[in-house]
């Protein structure tokens, strides 16, 4: 394929309800959307997951948009791809970026599995038809809002259920819920809120039987990680520490987790995140896709990579009136019982809705 025209589009979204972690609330979700159109005029799409500041790494929107305009559009701009793979290698020369690889790379995959006429699941080399999905909720003004909240989604039939934590809302909360629900899946995701010296601390969220800790030391960090995790019988789950396939070869030889959160941003894209989930499969490390508080693009790539086989936990990936009022694709993502049924249309398997896209972006530019 050739990409003949590139477009960025500014989008800002508002969310239905406020999301809390450890470091920062969102009210809005501003975002890139990238549409890629080939010689036939077809489009594919990718979407940034970067955040509008700083928090979970060091891209924000406004990196992402000079990284894709200055240099990775023009590397692929007319350029013959035969292979979404061959995108990875092209921009290789850029040093991270990942988010900013990752959305132009995923409307590569998109016009990919368009012009083969397959789902992108099926590109992917995914097996399943339907997918579990658990819930992520962000700290709450009280636990009783947490513990109502959790009944909700509980009843919506989510396989898993993810609560936010940092210090000062951690032990006593988690017990709290626990006492309401014996037997839910429960995760408890600390996005690098404590250090080493909080050991003790974290030791006593063994008692809750939690299916594991996400990220609970320093986001750049793979070797306290392997010492917590000698001390501590949950399993911990690396997030923000995996940025590459290598840093996820080094994180299990050095035994720093005994599970990985693949989020396709924060890895530089789909091509990466194959990588990477393959290499987990031969470890029988399991893994699981996270969510960025995506719209419905992002949230479609998240669903076609948890099709493939070493996905075994529940993702983040919950349905769109989760987060939005109308989302940006039609039909929206939908949850029932717990699952997610994959798309069988061809590309990403949800149709962009123009109208509502332009009626909130907030700029756009066009590359040829």
């Amino acid at each position: 394929m050739r990409l003949r025209e590139v477009k960025l589009r500014h989008v800002r979204m508002k969310m239905k309800f406020p999301f809390s972690t450890s470091f920062g609330t969102f009210e809005d979700k501003e975002f890139i959307l990238l549409e890629a159109k080939d010689e036939n005029g077809e489009s594919g799409w990718g979407e940034s997951v970067a955040f509008h500041s700083p928090w979970y790494n060091e891209e924000t929107v406004k990196t992402n948009w000079h990284m894709l305009e200055d240099f990775m559009i023009p590397k692929l701009l007319n350029k013959d791809i035969e292979h979404p793979d061959e995108v990875s290698e092209i921009l290789s020369g850029i040093r991270k970026n990942n988010m900013a690889k990752s959305t132009i790379e995923g409307a590569v995959w998109d016009l990919f599995a368009k012009q083969k006429g397959i789902p992108l699941a099926v590109a992917l080399g995914g097996e399943k038809k339907e997918i579990d999905v658990g819930i992520s909720i962000g700290i709450q003004d009280t636990v009783l809002d947490l513990v109502q909240l959790i009944e909700e989604h509980v009843n919506e039939g989510y396989k898993r259920i993810k609560v936010k934590i940092k210090p000062g809302w951690d032990v006593e909360v988690l017990r709290e819920v626990r006492k309401h629900f014996p037997n839910v899946p429960l995760m408890a995701d600390a996005n690098s809120a404590y250090y080493l010296s909080d050991i003790d601390r974290l030791k006593a969220l063994d008692e809750f039987n939690l299916t594991m800790i996400e990220q609970p030391l320093s986001s750049d960090d793979i070797v306290d990680h392997a010492k917590l995790q000698k001390e501590i019988s949950t399993p911990v789950c690396l997030d923000e520490s995996i940025h590459s396939y290598e840093d996820a070869r080094k994180a299990i030889e050095l035994g720093s987790c005994k599970i990985i959160n693949i989020k396709i941003g924060r890895v530089g894209g789909l091509t990466q995140s194959k990588r990477i989930h393959d290499l987990c499969q031969k470890h029988d490390i399991p893994v699981w896709c996270g969510g960025m508080l995506e719209s419905g693009v992002g949230r479609a790539h998240n669903i076609a990579l948890t099709t493939l086989s070493n996905f075994i936990l529940p993702g983040d990936t919950a349905a769109s009136s989760r987060y939005w009022v109308k989302d940006i694709i039609d039909p929206e993502v939908v949850v029932e019982n717990g699952k997610i049924t994959v798309p069988e249309k061809c590309g990403i398997g949800y149709e962009p809705n123009r109208e509502i896209i332009q009626q909130l972006t907030v700029s756009e530019k066009s590359y040829f």
